[in-house]
Formats: structure tokens, sequence, C-alpha cells
């Protein structure tokens, strides 16, 4: 088997956050291709794959409803929470829920649980991963604030440019996003690369 220190993380490519949901990122379809190629390529070299999942409360404060400042979307067990159909989830997928109490915004990955009430970073840690490849939805939120906590844990942090998109309720949004997280440490590479990243055997993607 492959060295399996690296796991890739599939952030909230859901309904809602897709064209046609209720808080869509523009060309948010866009990453679909790219992140069922990555499923594909993480499955055949036997790495971990962590997708995540916003899963509101009918009730919270991230909401406009509720003070905050999104539109209700990614509620509990409705459609619009759900995984795009589109996306090729193998059976193998740890599951991460986030956003889950009224007063919780849930922009990180490493804010959620499983379904056992496992972190992330437990679920990182009892893998020994030392490495994580990020993609999804949107670069300047979710992916953004899981990608800065992920160097704020020490892990090597690759983020798929080819397999994520902006919300970019300013224009340059994305753009600051991607900067940030190329500032903390992050590797900004394509879906090639990430093919070659899991070939490694090396040791090259240790936590630092």
């Amino acid at each position: 088997m492959a060295n399996p220190s690296v796991a890739l993380v599939v952030v909230d490519v859901q309904v809602d956050f897709c064209p046609g949901g209720a808080l869509a990122v523009p060309q948010g379809n866009r990453v679909l291709e790219p992140i069922n190629t990555l499923l594909h390529l993480v499955t055949m070299n036997h790495r971990p794959i962590v997708a995540t999942r916003d899963w509101h409360p009918q009730t919270s404060s991230h909401f406009t409803s509720g003070g905050g400042r999104w539109p209700p979307h990614c509620v509990a067990d409705s459609k619009g929470a759900a995984f795009h159909p589109d996306l090729l989830l193998p059976a193998h997928t740890i599951v991460v829920s986030k956003g889950l109490q009224p007063n919780e915004n849930g922009y990180s990955a490493f804010d959620g649980i499983d379904d056992k009430q496992t972190s992330l970073l437990n679920i990182l840690t009892a893998h020994s991963i030392e490495g994580v490849v990020v993609c999804g939805l949107a670069t300047d939120y979710c992916v953004r604030a899981t990608v800065l906590d992920a160097r704020g844990f020490g892990f090597s942090t690759f983020v798929v440019v080819d397999a994520i998109a902006p919300v970019n309720l300013n224009e340059t949004d994305g753009d600051d996003a991607e900067q940030a997280m190329h500032d903390a440490g992050a590797q900004m590479v394509d879906t090639a690369a990430v093919q070659r990243l899991l070939v490694q055997d090396d040791g090259s993607h240790r936590r630092r």
C-alpha cells in the first residue's frame, strides 16, 4: 500500500452551494469534474477521504433570520444539505458535519465532527495523516478557514486551485483568500500535481 499520510478533504460540495441552490457559488458546478478525478486518484492510492458538509439547525445565528449574514441553507436533513448528486463519493468516505449548533458558523472543517462525535483533527491523527489536500466550496469562506486551520495545526496543506470556486461577494475575495492561504504556507497546486504527490513516498509532506 502507498504511504497513507496524505488525506483528501472535500469541503461542502452540497446542493445549496451549487447553481440553483439557496446559497449558490457562481460556477460552483465547475469543481465537480476535478474533484471526481481527485476522488478516483485518492481511492486508487489508498488514501483517506473526508467530505465535509454544513448541517445547520433550522434556527441559527448563522442565518439572516437569526442575525447572521447568510440566507438559510444546508439545513440538516434537507435536500439542499445533501451532497451534490454528481459528486462521486466512495463508500469509505468519512463524513464530517459542521455548524451543528444554533450559535455556530462552522466555516472550518476542523469545527466539525463525524457520526461518532470525533473531530476532524482527531480523525486525521488516528489515521496518522501528516498532509491534507483540500478542495471544494467556497474558496473565500469554508475552504479558506479549513486551510488556515490545517496550517495552524501543522499539516502540510495543498489547495487544488482548479477544484475550488469563490462566492466573491467582493470581486477580489477569491483571489484574496488564495493569497491568504499561500501566505499561511499552503501549496497551491492543480489536479496533475496532486497525482504526482500521491505517488511520492519520501516523507516530503510530513507535518511541520
